[in-house]
């Protein structure tokens, strides 16, 4: 049975997520009220759907009080391990629904042609990611942090800042120069040699 102790309003969320993997609800429940809207808002964002959004949401709160002792705070914050859960868990929806479609919509036959297709669609955006995973490595680490959390975390600029601490100026600007750097290497690494 969970344990309910009185949680501090001042705890933030890696706190109380710690809090939560010890099996105190209260901070489970101040956990949800702080982030909540936040998770729900990458979920709309991805979904594009707010019934399945709702549903997503609630899916990782439930996930989160099932395995919030595996969270290590000296690994990253709160925060990221959320986004993380829920940019993952609305990927899946999307995944899962898109494989639906298709499969109500596949004709008996199979077409040799879109199964090749297919491969060779997997395979680019594979290579495509590893050249993005090493151009990111290239930049500096708070632009690599500040990227990471606004294009793989789903976090605004304001919430980047707040985030990381810094004036949101400085997100912007560190989201700003980090892209343009991306961008560089990455066309220069296209351009046939």
């Amino acid at each position: 049975m969970p344990r309910r102790t009185e949680t501090t309003v001042t705890a933030g969320p890696t706190a109380l997520l710690v809090a939560t993997g010890q099996g105190e609800s209260d901070a489970f429940a101040a956990l949800y009220d702080e982030t909540a809207p936040r998770v729900h808002g990458l979920a709309v964002r991805i979904l594009r759907d707010q019934h399945q959004a709702e549903e997503v949401t609630q899916e990782i709160f439930l996930q989160v009080w099932q395995s919030a002792a595996q969270f290590d705070p000296s690994r990253g914050s709160a925060m990221t391990w959320l986004m993380t859960l829920a940019h993952r868990r609305a990927v899946d929806r999307v995944r899962a629904s898109e494989s639906s479609r298709r499969r109500d919509t596949a004709d008996v036959g199979l077409d040799v042609r879109t199964a090749y297709d297919e491969t060779a669609a997997a395979v680019h955006t594979s290579l495509e990611g590893q050249r993005v995973h090493a151009a990111l490595a290239t930049l500096s680490p708070g632009q690599r942090r500040a990227i990471e959390l606004a294009y793989f975390g789903g976090l605004t600029h304001t919430e980047v800042s707040r985030l990381l601490q810094i004036p949101l100026g400085t997100a912007k600007t560190r989201i700003r120069d980090g892209l343009r750097r991306l961008h560089d290497l990455l066309a220069s690494a296209a351009e046939p040699a």
